[in-house]
Formats: C-alpha cells, sequence, structure tokens
C-alpha cells in the first residue's frame, strides 16, 4: 500500500515536471523539465533554455540544481529529489553526482546520451563517491508524448530553418496529450 501512496507522489511531482517541459516547448527549446522537493515540498523548478540562452550547458537539471544549491546555501543536496521529464545526459548526471542527490525520478529514458542506465549509469558507478538512488518510467507515456510532438513539429518545419513555430508545437503537444 505505501508503495502505492509512494508511486501517486511521485506522478504529481512528475507532472509538474511535464509543466515545465511544456515551456521549454513554448520557448522553442526540447521540452524537458524539472522540479526538485525537499521534504515533501517543491523548492525549485526549472525547464531547458539552451535555445533561448545560446547556452549548452543550460539544461533544466543544471538549472535547477543551481537554484536549490542557491536557495539551501549548500551544495551537498543528499536530501533533495529531482524529477526530470527525461533521462538526464552525462553532464546533468555528472553535476547530480557531484550534489549527492539523494534520489532521481524521471519519465523517459534517452537511448542516445541517457547517463542514468540507458547508454551510461554515471549515477550508481562504483568508481564514483556517490550513488544516486533511481526511480524510471513515472509518466513516461506524457513525457513520450512531449518529446514526440516536439520533434514531429521540427521535422514538419525543416531543421535548420531557425525558431520553431510555437504556436503549432503547443496544439501539437496538445493534441497529443502532453502535460495532462
Amino acid at each position: 500500500m505505501s508503495g502505492d501512496i509512494e508511486r501517486l507522489g511521485d506522478a504529481a511531482l512528475m507532472r509538474l515536471a511535464l509543466e515545465e517541459a511544456q515551456a521549454a516547448a513554448a520557448a522553442g527549446d526540447v521540452p524537458v523539465g524539472a522540479v526538485a522537493v525537499l521534504a515533501g515540498a517543491v523548492i525549485a523548478r526549472q525547464h531547458n533554455h539552451k535555445e533561448e540562452w545560446n547556452d549548452p550547458t543550460a539544461h533544466a537539471e543544471i538549472l535547477l540544481l543551481r537554484e536549490v544549491a542557491n536557495r539551501l546555501g549548500r551544495w551537498r543536496l543528499p536530501d533533495v529529489t529531482i524529477y526530470c521529464t527525461m533521462e538526464p545526459c552525462p553532464m546533468c548526471a555528472g553535476a547530480m553526482v557531484q550534489a549527492r542527490i539523494g534520489r532521481l525520478v524521471y519519465a523517459v529514458d534517452d537511448p542516445r546520451a541517457g547517463a542514468a542506465g540507458s547508454v551510461f549509469n554515471l549515477l550508481q558507478s562504483p568508481q564514483l563517491n556517490h550513488r544516486v538512488e533511481i526511480t524510471r518510467g513515472v509518466l513516461a507515456e506524457e513525457a513520450k508524448a512531449q518529446l514526440d510532438a516536439f520533434f514531429a513539429m521540427l521535422r514538419r518545419r525543416g531543421q535548420g530553418e531557425g525558431q520553431p513555430d510555437v504556436e503549432a508545437l503547443t496544439a501539437g503537444a496538445e493534441a497529443a496529450g502532453a502535460g495532462e
């Protein structure tokens, strides 16, 4: 029974991350969102800003970790859980290890650059000084629908033609049932 309650909590918190992912998509960025939770309370929310800021490090998870560390006044975050719509890349997973994050909950695997078990597993590597508890697949279908709608819109527009059409993206994501 307690496992069911925990999963419901994870799903509700992942929905907040999906809202952040939708904000990234509406701004023309890959729809990845992240939420940080401490003692059951949401303490920060972020989404990708790579395109908007022209910054390859402006991933939702990196921005979230910076915000949480600043708010808490410490860089060690073992009591923080991160909810993310997509499996972290090696940069983000490495930052989570450095921050000593206690737990990561993510929605969809990243078969190209995932570093929580799909391609690499930096978060649980015995060679590193810290291991992060991982919960996979929470609201994976919803997160996949957001990503699929975003990349389908990019393909329709043709790659390399500038920023995506925000209205088409938002309509496509809503039609796919993303962010429900």
